[in-house]
């Protein structure tokens, strides 16, 4: 990993995929092509070089990150290696969790039905039993 060098530099995709933001080049590469990266506010290409001291915005599904790049790397490490190569703004964090907040909060209990347990379908099938007695 290289420092906050003066002439570090980087591709966008190969800094995107060693930060850990997307799970392969592919995807990265995707990404920056589709104009979900932005560059000190500037739409990009994947083999723009990177810098410390840019400033990126990063939309991955529903988040958005805007970050500043502290390091430069081109070896995918661990995540918490990989943290010290940017710094998230506070308002990106603030941003970030209050929309997984209202996301959490509009979906409720009422998200994804779950099957029955074993408990539960004996309950059910008990219940069909009586009911067609009657």
């Amino acid at each position: 990993m290289t420092a906050a060098d003066s002439g570090a530099a980087l591709r966008l995709d190969k800094w995107l995929w060693a930060a850990r933001f997307f799970k392969t080049r592919v995807l990265a590469t995707e990404a920056v092509a589709g104009g979900k990266v932005h560059v000190n506010g500037d739409r990009c290409k994947p083999a723009r070089k990177v810098h410390p001291g840019d400033r990126l915005t990063v939309h991955r599904g529903e988040e958005v990150f805007d970050i500043e790049v502290l390091g430069i790397s081109d070896k995918r490490r661990p995540a918490p290696e990989a943290q010290l190569l940017y710094a998230e703004t506070p308002d990106s964090v603030a941003r970030r969790e209050a929309e997984a907040e209202r996301r959490r909060q509009q979906r409720g209990d009422g998200g994804r039905a779950r099957r029955p347990d074993k408990r539960e379908r004996r309950h059910i099938r008990r219940f069909i039993r009586k009911e067609g007695e009657t």
